[in-house]
């Protein structure tokens, strides 16, 4: 997986797990810029995205927001599915 500087990247296709169709789903929530991650919650952002959609999203995609969020916070560049364990332990609570 490639590993961009979280520093200095400043578009959202160039960041781990990310393609054109989910950069244009983090653009409808507000976000364009990977920095604008930072912080955010991966759970609230699929919740806003159904909202704005009318549609349910996959739950997978939420993993992906685990991912980028994980990743520009400092952690280390991982595949989505890495989360899907952690989200599903998550929304059992």
């Amino acid at each position: 997986m490639k590993n961009p500087n979280r520093k200095t990247v400043s578009d959202l296709e160039q960041l781990p797990n990310i393609g054109k169709a989910m950069a244009k789903q983090l653009r409808l929530l507000g976000i364009n810029f990977p920095q604008q991650l930072i912080g955010r919650d991966a759970y609230q952002l699929h919740d806003k995205l159904c909202r704005l959609t009318g549609t349910k999203s996959d739950p997978c995609v939420i993993d992906v927001f685990l991912s980028v969020v994980h990743f520009m916070e400092g952690g280390e560049a991982l595949p989505w599915w890495n989360f899907t364990e952690e989200r599903k332990k998550i929304l059992l609570k």
